[in-house]
């Protein structure tokens, strides 16, 4: 009866430092009313690109004839059946750019998966183990850091092909460094710690304190760090797709909407201005998120 009682009491009062702990989260995230912004903005658009058949008032690559390069509704010779008008071949701009809201989510996710697993498995390798094993780790990833991003992610998609899932992929590799380093540094400050030194004593084996006694504790920085890559991806994705590199058309890419646009930016400001504002305010929504992230995880910078 005891032994249930005692396991309740700690149950309870593990829920109760976890709602502490989310509510102090909180307290600091919200001093920052960018980052609050920021994630208003994220939301949304997590809600328009899951919503994208519900909200797209047309097939995104549905071609009507008829309506070539039709302004937005505003504008003279605009129509209310196309509120942001249509691009050179008649497509909604609107429906492309819910959809693209889609992809723009997708590659951040996967290009951010690929990059943090593979970082921090490296990274807690080095760290750990030092010696050799960390000096080759880090000489490559410096090989990779001398190069310029956005040229050897397009270097790599040129050797892998053309495509989105290439483009991911060469992205994920460009941004793996980063996690690397800011793993291994994480590491190598967390090793000597009391708690490691205790839990190596009471027996834990290498790869427990590795997953289970180190990686924890190095999350925080790891966090901030993945949501501004995800920004990031997000933004070089768009590069590669307006250099015919990523997304290939017809899909509603925002890049690649771009680049099918380019011939009309004098004719037809709507056709590139809009898919450029909407990089733009996805890109800026996710750092200042990812701003109060940093403020709220990272103790030297919490306010009393």
């Amino acid at each position: 009866m005891a032994t249930a009682t005692s396991v309740k009491e700690a149950a309870s009062s593990r829920a109760a430092n976890e709602r502490s702990a989310l509510r102090e989260f909180w307290f600091y995230f919200s001093q920052n009313k960018g980052a609050v912004v920021g994630l208003a903005l994220f939301i949304l658009l997590v809600v328009v690109a899951l919503l994208a058949p519900l909200l797209a008032p047309h097939a995104p690559d549905f071609q009507y004839r008829e309506n070539f390069l039709t302004p937005p509704v505003w504008q003279e010779g605009g129509s209310s059946s196309f509120l942001l008008g249509t691009d050179a071949v008649g497509r909604d701009i609107l429906s492309r750019l819910i959809y693209g809201a889609r992809y723009s989510l997708f590659i951040g996710c996967v290009v951010v998966s690929i990059a943090l697993a593979g970082g921090v498995i490296l990274g807690l390798v080095a760290g750990y183990c030092k010696g050799w094993v960390d000096a080759l780790i880090m000489r490559i990833m410096d090989i990779i850091l001398a190069f310029p991003s956005l040229l050897l992610a397009l270097v790599l998609v040129a050797v892998l092909g053309p495509g989105l899932l290439n483009a991911m992929i060469a992205i994920a590799l460009v941004f793996q460094p980063h996690f690397v380093r800011l793993t291994r540094a994480a590491v190598l400050a967390e090793a000597n710690r009391e708690y490691v030194v205790a839990a190596r004593v009471a027996g834990s084996g290498h790869l427990r304190l590795m997953v289970h006694t180190i990686l924890p504790n190095c999350l925080a920085p790891l966090i901030v760090q993945a949501t501004l890559s995800f920004s990031a991806a997000i933004l070089d994705a768009a590069a590669l797709g307006f250099l015919g590199m990523g997304a290939q058309p017809p899909t509603p890419e925002w890049g690649t909407m771009l680049a099918e646009a380019r011939e009309f930016i004098l004719r037809a400001w709507w056709v590139v201005t809009l898919p450029g504002v909407a990089i733009l305010i996805t890109v800026l929504a996710i750092n200042l998120f990812g701003d109060g992230l940093r403020d709220a995880l990272d103790p030297k910078l919490k306010r009393s």
